[in-house]
């Protein structure tokens, strides 16, 4: 300190910090504040004076209380005439942060509100022009480092101020506050100038010398007011707010001596107009310091006390507290109102609200704060206030118990468990007390009812430090075996509920542990306090944004939204891109629900996309920007989407190969969808492997297309089992194909002239044997099989062939199309037989649940037999059962075609979007 006071002994005479004038007005000439070393100018409240001759400049009025203290404390007897400080509802409280006022449009626009504004009187807090606060403490660092670039950089401060005030004032008022300035700067210099010397700076230097934005911004906006013919006076609250610092980052305001001090301001300088600097104040020791972190609001919420205001309103560049993180949640809401509680929990989480402690002033009082967008005053804003208040503005709407979400990242959990802890008194001091030595901050505390383990939060940065000395702490302990580990889990993130209506609500918890159930998010840990006002889960970091997204989603009712992939845009995949396109809205506005389709993958080529494909587009986009395919890739992109909770797989191929990736993308927590029948149709223990994994998790598998394509087949079964019937058979005409070519194949036709018109009309695969030969139908025949509880192999089931044995090896589907009518003769005599008995051929499959076993063949039925009445490709299937023994229940549509198929893909994907919380 010795050196740093003769640094400032010497820099004060030089030519930049003239000595102090005892003629001059102002307060600024008495920031030769170096009396007593570090202890910035003294303000003695009982001993303020003003001096003889005095004259103070337009719109310096308030500076007559910032004057030096009398060494010899001279009191003087004011003939200014005292005016009474009046309080309560007459007063609205302002305040406005540095983006608020960083441009002289902002301020003007600032000075536009106020004037505006209908209260009969207005305290208005502005904090420093944006980014000034920063570059005042960029000079301290500069001038201790002593790099000389301090002088330039404070010459940028000067041409800031000097050019927003040529903006904005003119005459006098320029005059004064441009001389003001270049004084403050002059004796800023003299300060940096000492400090540069010294190489440090106290901390009560670095308060006083960051503190200047918040005075110029008041200076400038008083005389914008001024200017529009209002009354108006600005305070330097390092004369109204007395702190008594507690830590390097705290401050505790001294209410009574605060009172006293606005008091005594207002009896000097009364008007309905002021405007007070944000973020400084002094200590008891009349030494300035600032209000640290979110100072400025801190600084409104006290003046609101003070001054028993109305309310009051914190103007930011938001339009007011949002459920959650936007940047995180794009669903995230505006919130209408807000406890002080619940503010004050979700800020601590690390929501964008205000600081806890800007709450406590005006709770104290009931005085309303209200959070508003500068930038859109047309927006309302947020209302933080007493309960009894949002109840009575809100009894007309249904409130949701969980108000918002917040989340806290970087941290790491601590487990401390042996069964040496359990009953004994003064293991949680000790443990605690350990954390307090080296300085840790404990986020979250959870300890089991059985006292077996206690584990906690902390920042990650923290955590080695208080691994070692938990482990110095209980050495023997652990040696001993009465604790068993202290033990660090790295990663972690927070994830806390907040809503005081939780308190009152039973199966708050449950939705929410449900909704993380469903993303498949794993809770490391849990903590809930009495109050109930808010819920706090540790979970991966990696699961933060998908965690958030999906218990947002599941208590806003916000857009259920899917990140999907379409694997296949043929000609079923591409019909399914087509309904989603045409349906995309109507989801979203009527059911919330957004389903977006972040990739779409064929064998050769993958469009991907951040945010979702623009389906109208899609064709178009995959030959601008597709890429060669890599399944892997794609699998990645899709479900590494971390803003979207749930992420499915749509697989619209037959190809064996993708099938057997299912197993491990609903391992991943991949919902699946398909009409692809190669997995539930190939080996049984893969089949029994699928089944066994979608009911042990909150993965989901849709396979409802796999048989009968849109007809509701699968579901239909499922909802007999499960409502305890018995399955005795299940008999039906499984393929649109089949069921086409036979319900033609009468008055004489040729069976080749058939096939060959089903072909040209599409109904056919590009090779008419895959059809013919069965296998299509035996796989939907094992599928249902399974289904109903028979554990058959593809192989257990004989099938009747359609394709003549001679022409199975026919190198071509021309080759077999050009020798098929050599064969229809034997056809064409079955047509005959069962045409003469009065009876239709149709091709069927049947599972017999009661002889456990299946077989696919050609039948004959008697022409009033609901399998001889079908058209077209219509498919028709009967469950016969235990309560449908007399007369089955019988299923019938079309069976066939890419529009009812996709149809049944789509169906399912939505059936997936209810399952995980979307309205029904």
């Amino acid at each position: 300190m010795a050196s740093l006071s003769a640094a400032i002994s010497r820099s004060s005479s030089s030519p930049c910090f003239p000595p102090p004038n005892p003629n001059t007005a102002s307060l600024s000439h008495h920031r030769n504040i170096f009396h007593s070393q570090c202890r910035a100018f003294p303000l003695s409240r009982p001993s303020l004076f003003l001096r003889k001759g005095l004259t103070l400049p337009p719109g310096r009025e308030s500076s007559s209380t910032r004057i030096c203290a009398s060494v010899a404390d001279v009191s003087l007897n004011l003939s200014v005439e005292e005016k009474q400080l009046p309080k309560g509802d007459t007063w609205s409280v302002h305040k406005f942060g540095g983006t608020c006022v960083g441009t002289s449009q902002r301020i003007k626009n600032v000075a536009d509100i106020i004037i505006k504004d209908d209260s009969e009187r207005k305290l208005v807090v502005v904090s420093a022009m944006s980014k000034v606060t920063d570059m005042m403490y960029d000079l301290i660092n500069k001038a201790q480092s002593r790099d000389e670039n301090y002088v330039a950089a404070l010459d940028v401060v000067l041409e800031k101020h000097t050019q927003t005030a040529h903006d904005l004032l003119d005459g006098d008022h320029l005059a004064s506050f441009l001389s003001q300035l270049h004084q403050d700067i002059n004796n800023l210099k003299a300060m940096l100038r000492a400090i540069y010397i010294a190489g440090h700076a106290t901390e009560s230097f670095t308060d006083f010398v960051v503190g200047h934005g918040e005075l110029w911004s008041a200076q400038m906006l008083s005389l914008v007011i001024r200017k529009n013919g209002v009354d108006c006076k600005w305070m330097d609250t390092r004369e109204v707010l007395i702190v008594n610092p507690t830590s390097s980052n705290q401050v505790d305001p001294d209410y009574s001596l605060s009172q006293e001090g606005l008091e005594k301001w207002y009896s000097l300088n009364p008007a309905k107009v002021i405007i007070a600097t944000g973020f400084i104040a002094s200590t008891p020791q009349n030494i300035p310091t600032t209000l640290k972190r979110d100072g400025s609001d801190f600084s409104a919420a006290i003046m609101g006390a003070l001054f028993r205001a109305r309310q009051v309103t914190i103007w930011t560049d938001v339009d007011g507290v949002f459920s959650a993180d936007p940047r995180k949640v794009s669903e995230a809401v505006i919130l209408k109102t807000l406890s002080y509680q619940e503010a004050w929990e979700m800020s601590y989480f690390g929501a964008n609200v205000l600081h806890p402690r800007t709450i406590i002033p005006v709770m104290r009082y009931g005085i309303p704060i209200i959070i508003r967008n500068i930038f859109n005053l047309s927006a309302p804003g947020t209302k933080i206030c007493h309960p009894s208040v949002i109840e009575d503005e809100d009894k007309q709407d249904l409130q949701n118990f969980v108000k918002g979400f917040a989340t806290i990242d970087n941290l790491a959990l601590v487990n401390v468990e042996g069964t040496g802890m359990a009953g004994v008194p003064g293991t949680a001091s000790a443990i605690f007390g350990a954390v307090k030595d080296v300085g840790a901050n404990v986020i979250m505390i959870s300890q089991a009812s059985s006292e077996h383990s206690v584990c906690f939060a902390v920042p990650e940065k923290e955590v080695k430090a208080v691994a070692e000395a938990l482990q110095s702490r209980f050495r023997q302990a652990l040696d001993a075996g009465r604790l068993s580990q202290v033990a660090v889990v790295p990663n972690c993130s927070i994830l806390a509920a907040v809503g005081q209506k939780m308190a009152s609500t039973p199966g708050v918890s449950a939705t929410l542990f449900n909704a993380l159930a469903k993303a498949s998010i794993n809770v490391r840990a849990i903590a809930q306090g009495c109050s109930e006002y808010n819920i706090t889960v540790v979970i991966k970091r990696e699961d933060c944004i998908k965690a958030l997204r999906a218990v947002h989603s599941r208590f806003y009712l916000s857009r259920t939204t899917i990140a999907m992939g379409i694997i296949g845009p043929g000609l079923i995949g591409s019909t399914l891109l087509d309904q989603l396109r045409d349906q995309a809205s109507v989801l979203k506005e009527e059911f919330n629900i957004d389903l977006r389709v972040m990739g779409i993958i064929s064998s050769k080529s993958m469009l991907l996309s951040e945010s979702g494909i623009d389906l109208a587009r899609w064709r178009e986009l995959r030959d601008e920007k597709g890429e060669v395919a890599n399944l892997d890739k794609f699998v990645h992109h899709v479900h590494g989407n971390h803003f979207i909770p749930n992420t499915a797989i749509v697989d619209c191929t037959s190809d064996s190969i993708i099938a057997g990736h299912y197993n491990d993308w609903l391992r991943k927590g991949i919902h699946v969808v398909t009409p692809n029948k190669k997995a539930n149709s190939g080996p049984l223990d893969q089949y029994l492997s699928l089944r066994a994994l979608q009911r042990q998790s909150y993965t989901h598998y849709f396979y409802e297309a796999t048989v009968g394509a849109g007809l509701p087949i699968i579901s239909t079964l499922r909802g007999l089992l499960e409502t305890g019937d018995r399955i005795l058979q299940i008999e039906g005409i499984f393929s649109g194909t089949l069921s086409y070519i036979f319900n033609n194949f009468k008055d004489g036709r040729a069976f080749s002239e058939v096939v060959a018109e089903a072909k040209e009309a599409g109904y056919t695969e590009p090779d008419p044997r895959d059809d013919l030969s069965g296998t299509d139908v035996a796989r939907k025949v094992i599928i249902l099989a399974r289904e109903s509880g028979l554990k058959l192999e593809l192989s257990d089931i004989p099938v009747e062939s359609l394709v003549p044995e001679p022409l199975r090896d026919c190198a071509s589907a021309q080759e077999f199309m050009q020798q098929l009518p050599k064969f229809d003769q034997l056809l064409s005599k079955k047509q005959e037989e069962a045409e003469n008995a009065g009876e239709v051929l149709r091709y069927v499959g049947v599972v017999d649940v009661t002889n456990k076993k299946g077989t696919v063949e050609l039948r004959r039925y008697k022409k009033d037999h609901p399998f001889a009445h079908l058209s077209g490709s219509d498919n028709i299937i009967a469950f016969t059962t235990r309560r449908y023994q007399n007369q089955p229940l019988i299923v019938r549509g079309p069976g066939a075609g890419a529009q009812v198929t996709a149809g049944g893909i789509f169906s399912d994907i939505l059936r997936l979007a209810s399952y995980l919380g979307a309205p029904s």
